[in-house]
């Protein structure tokens, strides 16, 4: 079972009538248009991960997100999230995603999420703990080349334009020379990348298929941070 155009329909009454009874109304058509396939495609790409990313997981009730919306220091009091979304992390780190992995042994993995004009997949470290995000700074200061030629590579600048600039400082951090050779990186914040799908692509029955290309495209860049972040890769489950 893949996402459909009910997926997307539910999705945008969902940004329409953003309350508890309109949800509950429609309780079962988000079980079975929207959790459902989820749960199927996480199912599957953990089976296609098995062949190129072993230490890379899907589990459906760990990488599948909460439709609910965390409100308690938000002004907007919206209880449900408009997109579905998950994630798929290194078996040996935490679920966490960014600086809500504080002290979880945070890691990269590979993202997804579905909804109307505002698909979107990703991979690598969102937003890395201070820590975690030292560390990647150091490691990159330490061997500026072979960052860099991740970072660049032309299939990955084709597909994804390069790393995302959405964190980047102006200067480069405390600690480090200004005119460090890997100046450029040592500003990030933080380190993905990714691209918008379209709805027939998020909705498509080869939506597997394409996850999976991405997927192994980004795999060096998921890879370096794990490995110096203390997780290892895996030939096999």
């Amino acid at each position: 079972m893949a996402f459909s155009t009910a997926t997307l329909t539910f999705l945008r009454g969902l940004k329409r009538h953003n309350d508890r009874a309109w949800f509950e109304a429609h309780r079962a058509v988000y079980e079975a248009d929207v959790k459902q396939p989820m749960r199927e495609l996480i199912e599957e790409m953990d089976v296609r991960l098995t062949r190129f990313a072993p230490e890379i997981i899907g589990e459906p009730k760990r990488s599948m997100f909460r439709i609910y919306r965390d409100i308690r220091f938000s002004p907007d009091k919206s209880p449900y999230k408009t997109h579905a979304s998950c994630w798929f992390y290194h078996r040996d780190g935490s679920r966490a995603v960014g600086r809500e992995a504080e002290g979880e042994g945070a890691g990269a993995g590979f993202y997804f999420q579905i909804a109307p004009g505002d698909s979107f997949v990703g991979g690598g470290m969102w937003m890395p703990p201070r820590d975690a995000l030292l560390k990647l700074r150091e490691a990159i200061a330490d061997d500026p080349t072979r960052f860099t030629r991740i970072a660049t590579d032309r299939r990955l600048v084709r597909r994804f334009g390069g790393l995302s600039e959405e964190a980047v400082l102006r200067r480069v951090p405390r600690g480090f020379a200004p005119d460090h050779a890997a100046a450029r990186w040592l500003k990030f914040q933080s380190f993905v990348m990714g691209r918008p799908l379209t709805d027939a692509q998020a909705a498509g029955a080869r939506l597997p298929a394409l996850l999976e290309a991405d997927f192994r495209l980004m795999l060096p860049l998921v890879r370096w941070i794990n490995g110096v972040l203390g997780l290892r890769p895996a030939e096999r489950r």
